[in-house]
């Protein structure tokens, strides 16, 4: 007798009932929020997140060694209004960084909605030239 398809069970369950707790999966596909854009070039680690108007002061931002938390709340909109797709509420995200990031020259700006956090790469992890010399 095969129980191989039992195994997976459990965790098709918890599939099931995190999409039926979220109210933003559309057509079973579920909806992070907020939305990034993470980057990378030779010097910096860029994340851009879309929160749409959040107020800096309901967004915070923490760095640890390996990870950037990006946690706030988006308060809803006050009246009567027929449809509502922008989510609201509380929202965290968290971006694995995986390579080393000079803590102190981190930077992060609020422009339109847009919050951009840039990550500076230490130098002891951004490529060096070789110089090669002949003998």
């Amino acid at each position: 007798m095969d129980f191989g398809s039992f195994y997976d069970f459990p965790h098709l369950l918890d599939r099931m009932m995190g999409e039926v707790s979220q109210p933003y999966a559309a057509g079973g596909r579920q909806v992070a929020f907020p939305p990034l854009y993470i980057g990378e070039s030779d010097g910096t680690v860029v994340v851009r997140a879309l929160i749409p108007g959040a107020r800096l002061e309901d967004v915070e931002l923490t760095l640890t060694d390996k990870m950037l938390v990006l946690k706030g709340e988006l308060k809803p909109v006050q009246g009567k209004y027929y449809r509502q797709e922008r989510p609201t509420g509380p929202f965290q995200r968290v971006v694995r960084v995986n390579v080393p990031v000079s803590a102190e020259d981190v930077r992060a700006t609020m422009k339109d909605g847009v919050l951009e956090v840039v990550l500076p790469k230490t130098s002891a992890v951004r490529p060096q030239a070789i110089r090669i010399e002949s003998r």
